[in-house]
């Protein structure tokens, strides 16, 4: 229970007296951007002119310089860094078009300090993170990866890093999730190392250089981050990502209060999408100890005016992007919901629209069965014209279509797979076609938790056959291993992977659909 963790800033320490020489640092931070280089709209995806007019936008590059700028020159006698958390990479067509260098370009201008390796910071391998570094001059951290064996990488990720900020020595440390081999494309010489062990280890080796302020910046999520707040002493801060956790203590429907307390340690994260940075301000007594936290996430709405220099390079950047992005392919009759928090645990319409139309592609080569992986579902859709960028908000990755064979045994223990961390809230859950299933979340993971599985079969639906054979359907990630559905990969599945683009196939289906009427119909249904 995170319920457990919550406590007031106030209880820092607070019974120790201030002494005359308190330290005060302030960090800026930000994670989990998704390549939202222009504005969002409450949907998480690209905000269009008319959304900007009306001052419903959020966020992108411009107003987050306008906003770095000016808590730079608020602070400009005190201690300031601005942090980035990790995952710059993936989720608008600025990743698709320019692959990282619009997002290391942007990241300059706004003035970072150091960054956090993210899980998709390997989508395109370990090459696509090397170029990223080479275009930036701020350190790129991750302390839990052995990169020796890397010939693209090693060299280029520090372990850590320690900063002189106004006198004082401040250590920053790193952790990425270990599960990235399953979440992206790291390859088989980036090894990875457990996050606690790795952390306790670079906490000590720090603390013998005489570096008394500590901050992990990781993407672990904030399950993760508790428990290394737990179980790693020494640490003054933890920033967060990975988990798109807002914390707050004024926003409507914040995970926790901002910061969140684990014993002394302080923990923040501030969402996702640049909607939000996060501003936390420390103070420690001359002998190096925290005795306060205090902060909040800067909400970046129309209030704040977007830097002209940032914008007039979106734009420019954008213009090739342009013509694609606003070509209307059909239109919605109500939003699509598409909220990670709401699809990685259950039955969602976008679920529903993706795994319905890649069915639908393949259904007259006898696939039965859709299976998506709710990672790979981005954004949410509003109501009306659908055009082709927000198509590709939601479906940024570039997947294919893959079609193979598969036992409904395999099918079963695919299934197990994605219901195996609803409660971490990952991209494993599966949204389904041509399939209804029960799952008891009451059961261990991978332990029988799949209860009952039923597949369309004429007008109704039969108990799925584990010694039958079925074509599947799913993207090309998915069926490489991707989210942890190694059961998929090999080949002895008579398997297809080189099917249309998931997007085309998404535009297409709603096209034909028009006007997309959003639902869901009960195919996933939790005991």
């Amino acid at each position: 229970m995170l319920t457990r963790f919550l406590a007031s800033a106030a209880i820092l320490g607070l019974t120790a007296g201030v002494a005359a020489a308190e330290y005060k640092l302030t960090i800026l931070h930000t994670n989990d951007i998704h390549s939202r280089i222009e504005s969002i709209n409450k949907y998480d995806s690209t905000c269009d002119a008319e959304g900007e007019a009306e001052g419903k936008c959020f966020g992108g590059v411009a107003r987050l310089k306008t906003m770095v700028d000016a808590r730079r020159d608020a602070l400009a006698d005190q201690n300031v860094l601005l942090l980035d958390a990790g995952d710059p990479f993936q989720g608008s067509l600025y990743y698709t078009t320019y692959k990282g260098a619009a997002e290391a370009e942007f990241m300059e201008a706004i003035g970072y300090d150091v960054m956090a390796v993210g899980n998709h910071e390997f989508d395109d391998g370990p090459e696509g993170l090397a170029s990223f570094i080479d275009a930036v001059s701020f350190p790129v951290i991750s302390g839990n990866l052995d990169l020796s064996s890397s010939a693209e990488l090693k060299d280029k990720v520090g372990n850590h890093v320690v900063l002189d900020v106004g006198g004082q020595k401040v250590g920053i440390i790193s952790a990425l999730a270990t599960d990235t081999v399953e979440t992206s494309s790291p390859g088989k010489d980036v090894i990875f190392q457990d996050e606690i062990e790795s952390l306790q280890a670079d906490v000590a080796a720090l603390q013998d250089e005489g570096v008394n302020i500590i901050i992990a910046l990781n993407h672990v999520g904030l399950a993760k981050d508790l428990e290394i707040a737990e179980q790693v002493p020494g640490l003054d801060l933890v920033v967060g990502g990975h988990s798109h956790t807002l914390l707050s203590n004024t926003q409507e429907g914040a995970a926790g209060s901002y910061p969140m307390m684990v014993g002394d340690v302080p923990i923040v994260q501030a969402y996702a999408y640049s909607k939000y940075l996060g501003e936390i301000t420390l103070t420690f007594d001359d002998d190096g100890n925290l005795i306060s936290a205090e902060g909040e996430p800067i909400l970046l709405d129309a209030s704040v005016t977007p830097d002209a220099d940032i914008a007039a390079r979106v734009a420019e950047m954008g213009a090739p992007i342009e013509e694609m992005k606003q070509r209307v392919v059909a239109n919605s009759a109500a939003a699509i919901e598409g909220d990670r928090a709401i699809c990685r645990v259950q039955e969602c319409e976008m679920g529903n629209l993706v795994a319905d139309a890649m069915l639908a592609r393949v259904a007259d080569q006898g696939a039965q069965i859709a299976i998506a992986n709710s990672g790979g579902l981005r954004a949410s859709i509003d109501e009306g014209e659908v055009t082709m960028g927000e198509v590709l908000t939601v479906l940024p990755f570039q997947n294919t279509l893959s079609t193979f064979e598969i036992t409904g045994q395999t099918v079963i223990d695919a299934l197990e797979n994605g219901v195996s961390q609803v409660e971490e809230v990952k991209g494993r859950f599966p949204q389904v076609a041509g399939l209804r299933f029960t799952w008891d979340p009451s059961v261990a993971p991978n332990e029988g938790r799949i209860i009952d599985v039923m597949v369309a079969e004429g007008d109704g639906f039969v108990p799925i056959d584990p010694n039958k054979t079925y074509l599947v359907v799913t993207n090309n990630y998915v069926r490489n291993g991707g989210d942890g559905y190694s059961m998929f990969e090999g080949d002895d599945k008579n398997a297809y992977d080189f099917g249309p683009d998931l997007a085309d196939v998404t535009a297409e289906y709603l096209a034909a659909n028009a006007p997309y009427q959003p639902y869901v119909d009960g195919r996933i249904q939790q005991k």
